[in-house]
């Protein structure tokens, strides 16, 4: 029987390789997505195709409300900011997104009497999200294993992949080709337009451009700019 993970998917280049990979190492997929209120929901069809592609058992989206919060261009009438990679920590960043979508795959994985969970954070080309680094996915590591039934009774032991934290976005580019992925399936912008077109300016657009550029492999992705 093969060993289960739950796999975070966004629909992204960087979640999409990361369910790539964990197919290739065998395991038998669990893919979780979410409808958070973020302006940019083309992204849910992507991870819906991602999912199909890649065969996994059960593809889920859990509906929360992030916009109740606001405080980030994804999930408030804040604009998206264009042309530039912002220093620090960007307005596009959603407060507690990560603590609460491995929240949630914590809680799939111990009803599904599994140990493992895949999560495409980064920590080298990225945007400089606090919750996308190491030390963050340590420590919730730490926690889930205090914080859940299966845990204490040493049924599981909970592990959180993160085959991509240090590895540059060519890196990925490379590796998601290896691992089989379709890029024309992936969606990476935070400010796409009614077609699903990507706008090419954002953070999350740059960083994609500057990877396929570097990694020299063709984006199928058609973008607005």
């Amino acid at each position: 029987m093969k060993t289960k993970a739950v796999c975070l998917l966004s629909g992204g280049l960087d979640s999409s390789t990361c369910l790539g990979l964990a197919r290739r190492d065998g395991f038998d997929c669990y893919a979780l997505s979410f409808d958070y209120g973020q302006r940019h929901r083309i992204e849910l069809e992507s991870a819906a195709r991602v999912a199909r592609h890649f065969g996994v058992r059960e593809h889920r989206v859990i509906r929360i409300d992030l916009r109740a919060f606001g405080a980030s261009a994804l999930t408030a009438d804040i604009d998206v900011p264009k042309n530039s990679l912002a220093e620090g920590i960007p307005i596009t960043y959603v407060p507690a997104r990560n603590t609460i979508f491995l929240a949630y795959a914590m809680a799939w994985a111990e009803v599904l009497e599994c140990s493992d969970i895949f999560i495409g954070v980064n920590a080298i080309d990225y945007s400089g999200y606090p919750d996308c680094r190491p030390e963050f996915i340590a420590a919730f590591e730490s926690m889930a294993n205090l914080a859940t039934k299966a845990g204490v009774e040493g049924k599981t032991h909970l592990r959180i992949h993160t085959p991509l934290a240090q590895l540059n976005k060519a890196g990925i580019v490379k590796l998601a080709a290896e691992a089989g992925v379709d890029f024309s399936m992936t969606h990476s912008c935070y400010d796409p337009d009614e077609e699903g077109r990507a706008c090419g300016n954002c953070d999350s657009c740059l960083l994609r451009r500057k990877g396929f550029l570097e990694a020299r492999i063709p984006d199928p992705l058609t973008y607005r700019h």
